[in-house]
C-alpha cells in the first residue's frame, strides 16, 4: 500500500471558531504531504466538532428480536419520506463515563431496557470529511419480554417510541431503506454473521439453568 501518512504530515496553519453552541464549527487553514511527494498548497477546511457517541444493537437471542427506537431527527427534516427515523439506541459520551456505562445508560433512558452482556463491535468515523465525531458500536444482549412504549429524557425534549421486531423484519426494513443510517447497516450486517452463535449460546445457557433447577 505504500508508506503511511500520519498526523506529522499535516501542517495546521490557523484554526478559527466560526460558531460555538452545543456543537462547534471550526475553519482550518492547513496543508499536507502528497502521496507522490512534496506538499499541497494551503487550503481551508471547515470541521464540525461533535461529542463522541455510543450506539447499542439491543438483541434478544432467545426471541431472535431487536429493540429499535423511532424519533424525530432535525438533520433529516428535508427527508422526502419522513424526519422520524428508526435507529438503534445511541447517545453522546460524557467525559466522566466509560463507553460501556454510556451504552447501559442510554438503553435504560431511551428504551427502558436493562442490558446484560456487552460486546464491542467497532469504533468508526461516520463522516470524517467534515466531522470529528467517532462512534463506538456495541451489541447488548437483552430480554425483550414486556418492552415497548414511549421513553426519553424530558429535559432533552426526547420523544422516543420503542419497537420490538424480529431479525427478519429488521433486515426487511434495512432493504427497504427504512433503517438508513450507518450504525444500523454495520450492526445488522454484523448480527447476520453472529446471530446463529448468539442464539446457540442462549439456548445452552437456558438448558444449563433448567438442569441446575432440577438438581436443587
Amino acid at each position: 500500500m505504500g508508506p503511511t501518512l500520519g498526523r506529522d504530515d499535516v501542517e495546521l496553519i490557523q484554526r478559527d471558531t466560526l460558531y460555538q453552541g452545543f456543537f462547534r464549527l471550526e475553519a482550518l487553514e492547513l496543508r499536507h504531504r502528497l502521496f507522490e511527494g512534496g506538499w499541497s498548497d494551503a487550503m481551508r477546511r471547515e470541521v464540525h466538532h461533535r461529542f463522541d457517541a455510543v450506539g447499542v444493537l439491543l438483541y434478544d437471542p432467545h426471541r431472535d428480536a431487536l429493540v429499535l427506537i423511532e424519533q424525530f431527527r432535525a438533520g433529516a427534516i428535508d427527508d422526502p419520506t419522513s424526519p422520524w427515523k428508526l435507529e438503534f439506541v445511541a447517545g453522546l459520551v460524557d467525559k466522566d463515563e466509560s463507553l460501556e456505562d454510556v451504552a447501559r445508560r442510554e438503553a435504560l433512558e431511551e428504551a427502558g431496557c436493562q442490558v446484560g452482556q456487552l460486546t464491542k463491535l467497532h469504533t468508526y468515523y461516520p463522516s470524517p470529511g467534515a466531522c470529528n465525531e467517532r462512534v463506538t458500536l456495541f451489541c447488548g444482549l437483552v430480554d425483550t419480554q414486556g418492552l415497548g412504549g414511549v421513553y426519553g429524557v424530558d429535559d432533552e425534549h426526547e420523544d422516543i417510541r420503542v419497537h420490538i421486531v424480529t431479525f427478519t423484519h429488521a433486515w426487511e426494513l434495512l432493504e427497504q431503506g427504512r433503517l438508513d443510517n450507518a450504525m444500523s447497516l454495520i450492526g445488522l450486517h454484523w448480527l447476520a454473521g453472529q446471530r446463529a452463535s448468539l442464539r446457540a449460546a442462549s439456548q445452552r445457557a437456558a438448558l444449563s439453568t433448567t438442569d441446575a433447577k432440577r438438581t436443587q
